[in-house]
């Protein structure tokens, strides 16, 4: 199976950088969007993302520096440098060799700038959300500018995998680049869900986590089947066969409530 999750916000570039590293597949579709980003003002970038002023200069000092060619002292590999939620769950710093082997086959990142990622190519530091309406040639949107690239990549990568499905671990607006249409292979997307006294819904932040440990439990149990799927129970979760439709398995667990703090002692 070949698994799909979002990229994230938040970066760490204190992670080294592997000898095996990686370049991007559309290494030159990032290089002409980040000439189109270079045109955009501060204030243009503040608004395109919602960013606050301190956050938009940054990224726009970050489209400036921004090189053709990814160097090992500039560049970090993507499952290693995205530090949001689902990675998180994902720990791609804890995997084997092995498993990272296995992951550079059977994983990718969706990214508004690279388009699609493996886990080990190496990306510059970024920010561009791939809701973002940036205007290029191609159109008014990152999803224009994409077309159907990104879904004959992944028919790509799943014919070289002999992978007969696609894990969708990405969020809507990541997975909305996928042209559905020019995908070969049926798509699965999980859903985890909080139980509380009952009532059960999606939380964000814990869906999220979940979204990159089941990626993790993929990579390292060999997943290739939606059977195999199903025997996810990472973080309490468990499969809900109810709940559940052939091409959206669902997991649910108990809320976590926070620990309660231990009451302090009164003084003698």
């Amino acid at each position: 199976m070949l698994t799909v999750i979002s990229p994230a916000k938040r970066l760490d570039w204190s992670v080294p950088t592997p000898a095996d590293a990686t370049l991007p597949a559309f290494q030159d579709s990032a290089v002409a969007l980040v000439e189109v980003a270079r045109q955009l003002t501060q204030g243009d970038l503040q608004k395109l993302m919602g960013l606050s002023k301190d956050l938009a200069r940054l990224n726009v000092e970050r489209f400036a520096a921004f090189e053709p060619e990814a160097a090992t002292d500039t560049a970090r590999p993507a499952a290693l440098a995205f530090a949001g939620d689902t990675y998180v769950g994902l720990e791609a710093g804890s995997l084997s060799e092995d498993e990272m082997r296995y992951a550079q086959d059977h994983l990718r990142i969706l990214s508004g700038l690279y388009g699609i990622l493996r886990p080990l190519d190496l990306i510059q530091a970024y920010r561009l959300e791939m809701g973002s309406r940036l205007k290029t040639e191609r159109g008014k949107t990152l999803y224009a500018w994409w077309g159907d690239r990104i879904a004959l990549a992944l028919n790509e990568a799943a014919a070289q995998t002999g992978s007969t499905a696609i894990v969708n671990c990405a969020s809507q607006e990541y997975f909305g680049a996928v042209d559905l249409k020019a995908l070969s292979v049926p798509v699965l997307t999980p859903v985890f869900l909080e139980d509380r006294d009952g009532a059960v819904k999606t939380v964000s932040f814990f869906a999220k986590k979940a979204r990159g440990a089941m990626a993790r439990f993929v990579v390292q149990n060999r997943v290739t089947d939606l059977e195999g799927l199903r025997e996810f129970e990472i973080g309490g979760y468990a499969f809900d066969p109810d709940r559940s439709s052939d091409d959206s398995p669902v997991f649910v667990r108990p809320y976590p409530e926070p620990a309660k703090k231990p009451k302090a002692k009164q003084a003698a």
